[in-house]
């Protein structure tokens, strides 16, 4: 998969209706996963959208997730750019050079979804994710 660049969207508790609302807006497939079905299933926000992404016939990729519990929602405030994709090298490059003289929100390591991901903010302010694919299967 070569890498992607797009824009992931945080919400306070209605990112399933916000995510269809743009799915029936400019089409496409939406996939959503829930906290639950990633080691939260007793808790509170089970049902609130982890992650969710959308490809479009047009080739448009939005994603979006609920912001969790021990994140603070701020609207206005509510997005980040994503970087993701398998190659490693790549992407590891990305994420040292956009971290530098930022600050380090969620460190490049190993989630319990398998892949590595991080969260950081670049030195002009802007909050970057990035995602990288394991190998499946």
């Amino acid at each position: 998969m070569a890498s992607r660049l797009n824009p992931y969207l945080s919400f306070g508790g209605d990112a399933r209706q916000a995510m269809e609302f743009y799915r029936d807006v400019f089409g496409g497939t939406l996939a959503l996963n829930t906290y639950g079905e990633f080691g939260r299933a007793g808790a509170a926000e089970a049902e609130r959208i982890m992650h969710g992404i959308l490809e479009t016939p047009n080739g448009f990729t939005l994603m979006g997730a609920d912001t969790p519990p021990e994140m603070e929602y701020t609207p206005g405030n509510n997005f980040a750019v994503s970087l993701s994709g398998d190659d490693d090298a790549e992407l590891r490059r990305y994420w040292e050079k956009l971290s530098v003289g930022g600050s380090v929100a969620v460190p490049l390591e190993k989630q319990m979804w398998g892949d590595m991901f991080g969260m950081c903010t670049d030195q002009f302010g802007i909050p970057w994710m990035v995602n990288i694919s394991e190998p499946r299967g």
